[in-house]
């Protein structure tokens, strides 16, 4: 059996309001310690919204700071201590757009590290299908900035997107959209006036 990791030493070296850096001494087994520094970060929730009556996707552009740019993404945010991931989907996703889930279907595309070997953020992603939803006002934190609006599949893939986590969700979704295609040509594509037999089915 593969030997647990064994942390020794951890000392907090930088506390910001988002995140926090650790320097850590770690014993990964057969005596050998390393040491790293890790950026804490509370757990992420991603949305792929997507709104089935007009077939457009929910896009934001906000600055980051990492990029020192104006970029283009997908609804994203914090989850509270003790919140259930798709609890906070919803709720970042009223406060960040005002859009109010009535009826949709919710799909986990998957939880996975942003930078595993720098941070321990995990950033769950959810593609949301929106049947029915209405609009609320907007709840953004003071120093937050978020434009968003909706566009349809052509025009966010000729989107200069570069956050990973945004561009898991988005071939996600360019699978999935794929596969409908697929599906909707062979129903189309079977003839429609062929007598079914039954001369082979089992009595």
């Amino acid at each position: 059996m593969e030997a647990r990791p064994n942390r020794l030493r951890e000392r907090t070296v930088y506390q910001g309001n988002v995140f926090s850096i650790a320097d850590t001494d770690i014993e990964i087994g057969n005596g050998i310690v390393i040491n790293r520094q890790v950026l804490r970060h509370p757990p992420v929730v991603v949305m792929l919204v997507h709104d089935v009556s007009t077939d457009r996707y929910l896009i934001e552009r906000e600055y980051r700071c990492g990029s020192d740019s104006f970029a283009w993404g997908l609804p994203a945010g914090f989850m509270d201590e003790g919140e259930e991931p798709i609890t906070a989907a919803l709720r970042e996703l009223n406060e960040e757009t005002g859009v109010h889930d009535v009826r949709s279907h919710v799909r986990l595309i998957g939880s996975y590290y942003s930078s595993e070997g720098m941070s321990d953020e995990l950033a769950h992603i959810y593609g949301i299908d929106l049947e029915d939803w209405t609009m609320t006002a907007t709840r953004f934190d003071k120093d937050e900035h978020v434009e968003s609006c909706w566009l349809d599949w052509e025009h966010v893939m000729k989107l200069p997107i570069l956050s990973s986590n945004s561009v898991i969700a988005l071939q996600d979704e360019r699978y999935r959209r794929r596969e409908r295609e697929l599906n909707a040509i062979t129903l189309t594509s079977m003839p429609t006036n062929t007598a079914v037999s039954d001369a082979g089915c089992a009595a």
